[in-house]
């Protein structure tokens, strides 16, 4: 017995001492593969990993990482086979994508820089500091296609049908299912002879035939609200659009400025951009 232990322990000690020592603190700059003297880092991993699907992220670690080092592998493998050959319009290809790759890194440090929570809350008070409440409408409606249809379902309304029941029988819009309802809107959301019809009505009135481009409606005003301002969360992304999209412009505006930019090729005909036979030349 006291044999065997020494034996293993031997070939414990053989197999520590052949291993490749592993860095105690890895960086992104720990090799984790070497392909024909190409390293491939820890770094170059934990990036791929980051862009996979979250369906590919929840794998186990230890199926995650062989796969990400496995395919970075490969990759440098079919890399490494066609780089010294590669065609004019592949390169040109390349250097399109790394451009763009790079113009999208400078672009979203812009847009990180600009829509910051003080940015957004000055640009809500910027745009709502002069609002004045209007009022808001909670309507539904049964469109057809002809007045005739229109007074008839209206005269079975005034004689006791559910204006709700009518709508789904007879409605012809998407509205139809839901009982005509068209939820609340304010001003200018609906085509004016529809939007004039329900400015003039008090809440349960119906009113109809109304004509527009849709057909022939017949409206019935549910209740009406004081209008107010949106609260910030409700168009903080249509507040972080309008603020990315102007720092951009005056970021692009600048570094224009301070760029000498000449355009030769303007003067090129435009129609030549379809000729792809350039890139195999």
């Amino acid at each position: 017995m006291a044999k065997i232990t020494t034996i293993l322990g031997a070939f414990a000690l053989t197999v520590a001492l052949a291993a490749p020592a592993l860095a105690a603190d890895p960086t992104a700059e720990t090799v984790v593969a070497d392909v024909n003297g190409t390293p491939v880092t820890l770094g170059q991993m934990i990036a791929m990993r980051a862009s996979l699907p979250p369906q590919y992220q929840a794998l186990p670690d230890d199926v995650l990482f062989k796969g990400i080092l496995d395919q970075l592998v490969q990759q440098t493998l079919l890399a490494q086979s066609v780089e010294k050959n590669l065609s004019k319009r592949d390169q040109i290809t390349l250097e399109n994508e790394r451009r763009g790759q790079i113009s999208a890194i400078a672009l979203q440090q812009v847009v990180t820089a600009a829509v910051t929570d003080a940015a957004l809350q000055a640009a809500y008070d910027a745009k709502y500091k002069d609002f004045k409440p209007g009022t808001e409408y909670h309507a539904a409606h049964i469109l057809v296609d002809s007045e005739e249809k229109a007074k008839e379902i209206k005269a079975q309304i005034e004689g006791g049908v559910d204006f709700a029941d009518a709508a789904k029988t007879h409605g012809t819009d998407g509205t139809a299912a839901n009982g005509g309802d068209l939820g609340w809107f304010g001003p200018g959301m609906m085509v004016k002879p529809f939007e004039d019809a329900v400015v003039a009505m008090k809440p349960g009135e119906l009113v109809g035939p109304v004509k527009t481009d849709f057909g022939w409606h017949l409206i019935k005003l549910v209740e009406t609200r004081p209008s107010a301002a949106p609260a910030l969360d409700d168009v903080r992304d249509e507040l972080a659009a309008e603020i990315e999209k102007t720092a951009i412009t005056d970021h692009l505006a600048a570094l224009e400025k301070d760029a000498k930019v000449e355009k030769p090729g303007e003067g090129i005909d435009p129609a030549v951009l379809k000729d792809e036979s350039l890139l195999d030349k």
